[in-house]
């Protein structure tokens, strides 16, 4: 394994999930969040937009030279994780793809389709290269990756409201402001408004469908092969939880506590 691939992962909130996995299993998933985090960084950086657009479709080429059998020195990791679990070509692309996104231009009250693509993307995309490397069956596997995916990032968009807006983006979608009565775009504007709260609930209803339909899928899977997203699942659910419960002006970053993120890895791993 790329002793990048851990080091990036040590620091996200998928780690602990992913320490639980045998050791094939978790080297395959730190080269896939490396491969993201890399991508991501450009996206995310200060980067002319031009010199982003550039830098992802060097990786894009990478992952296509990878494919082709002369994998470039930075995703040799990658390519031997591709082999291993039978990995998607599309699905790394579709990653890229999503990150280019951000690159392009910021993203403002997207519509509700360009939001879904968006998190199929940059969060369902990588659930179904990780559902490869956990082993479920394929129909289970690319479901539970749409819905967890879908759920995963829609509670991001709520974490990182503040964070996203400092950016210049807003991930919350057009018909929830439009449905709450708030006609602004600017990042600033929505997040002082005083129908905040009802745009986000929108957002919130949509995550908690796709948690609801992620259980569905994990209930009749493996258990062995759903303890990582169970993890991920569960820990997303507290933080949306205690996002509602605290509302949406006081945005201090929610975190789970310690003892009940052990509780929570004692019960999915070894109970």
């Amino acid at each position: 394994m790329n002793s990048d691939a851990k080091t990036r992962a040590a620091g996200s909130s998928f780690y602990a999930a992913m320490r639980i996995l045998p050791r094939r299993q978790r080297d395959a998933m730190f080269e896939i969040y490396a491969f993201c985090r890399r991508v991501d960084d450009i996206a995310d950086s200060d980067l002319p937009r031009a010199e982003r657009l550039a830098r992802l479709d060097l990786w894009r080429r990478d992952i296509d030279a990878l494919y082709g059998g002369h994998a470039p020195e930075r995703v040799a990791g990658l390519a031997q994780t591709a082999r291993d679990f039978s990995l998607s070509r599309e699905d790394f692309l579709a990653v890229i793809d999503g990150m280019e996104m951000d690159a392009r231009e910021d993203i403002r009250a997207p519509d509700l389709q360009t939001l879904d693509l968006y998190c199929d993307r940059v969060a369902s995309a990588v659930g179904r290269l990780s559902v490869r490397v956990f082993g479920m069956p394929p129909e289970d596997g690319k479901l539970l990756a749409h819905h967890l995916g879908r759920a995963l990032q829609l509670t991001n968009i709520l974490r990182d409201l503040d964070e996203d807006a400092g950016l210049g983006r807003l991930y919350l979608p057009r018909e929830a402001l439009h449905q709450a009565g708030i006609d602004a775009t600017d990042p600033a504007a929505v997040l002082a408004h005083p129908a905040l709260a009802a745009a986000c609930a929108v957002v919130v209803a949509r995550a908690q469908a796709h948690f609801a339909e992620a259980e569905k899928v994990m209930a009749r899977s493996s258990r062995g092969a759903v303890r990582a997203p169970r993890i991920m699942g569960e820990v997303y659910r507290l933080l949306l939880d205690a996002m509602v419960a605290r509302g949406w002006f006081s945005r201090g970053r929610v975190r789970i506590g310690r003892p009940r993120l052990a509780w929570i890895l004692l019960r999915h791993a070894f109970i």
